[in-house]
């Protein structure tokens, strides 16, 4: 059976993988969705924000939390 994915739950890089750029932009939060790029843009499960921090889909969080 197949996980309801929330706004900031960690995923698995195999999930990462599965999902698309639109249920991908579901799980980051809505203040920061603007800067997703992409799925093709996302190095390692993170992209960056305008300020320099990156948001990570394997942390569900920021990377340097």
């Amino acid at each position: 059976m197949e996980r309801k994915l929330r706004v900031g739950q960690p995923i698995t890089p195999e999930e990462f993988d599965e999902l698309s750029d639109a249920q991908l932009e579901r799980l980051v939060p809505k203040a920061y969705r603007e800067f997703f790029p992409g799925k093709d843009d996302c190095a390692d499960g993170y992209f960056y924000l305008h300020d320099g921090t990156a948001w990570s889909f394997y942390k569900g969080g920021f990377l340097d939390d």
